[in-house]
């Protein structure tokens, strides 16, 4: 049996209200796999810190995808036109990751983007106490500023949705 909640009946936050309460529990989700993701990156083992983020991320999204009902199974079972809606709203928010299987590539790609890791990397090999906890700190703030960008814009896409009427379609 899963230990993953069963996501089957969540839906698309149904108010502001519901939005920002859904947004705090995803951000307190950011802040405790960062540091998750921190303290892996302070040992000394070579790669780990990678392999971890790629994973922790990668469940990161699927979580808060889930959390606003933005998950790809989720949308599917929307009505068409909210989906389009949902899809619209993610591409205008730059929210490549909502509604999306999230594989490892796509995480991948995504922490290249920020280049803090390999700054951190860097420092580490100059400094052996000093540079991991540098790495650790910078790749705490590295993921938690990711994770939090991609909270805002499954805010702004379940925002697009409450306003475009999804809690009014029939069962």
């Amino acid at each position: 049996m899963s230990s993953k909640k069963d996501t089957n009946w969540t839906m698309v936050p149904g108010s502001q209200g519901d939005i920002a309460a859904v947004r705090e529990r995803c951000r307190q989700l950011v802040r405790r796999r960062a540091m998750v993701s921190a303290g892996m990156s302070a040992v000394p083992i070579p790669g780990l810190d990678v392999v971890t983020d790629l994973r922790l991320f990668a469940l990161l999204i699927d979580d808060i995808n889930q959390e606003f009902g933005l998950s790809e199974q989720q949308i599917g079972r929307l009505q068409p036109k909210f989906r389009l809606i949902a899809y619209e709203a993610a591409l205008g928010v730059g929210g490549m990751l909502i509604g999306k299987l999230v594989t490892r590539e796509v995480v991948m790609q995504l922490l290249r983007k920020t280049g803090m890791k390999s700054v951190a990397r860097q420092a580490s090999k100059l400094v052996p106490l000093a540079g991991q906890l540098a790495s650790a700190g910078i790749g705490f703030l590295a993921f938690r500023q990711i994770g939090y960008q991609h909270v805002e814009a499954c805010a702004r896409v379940a925002q697009e949705l409450v306003t475009a009427g999804v809690h009014r379609q029939p069962a």
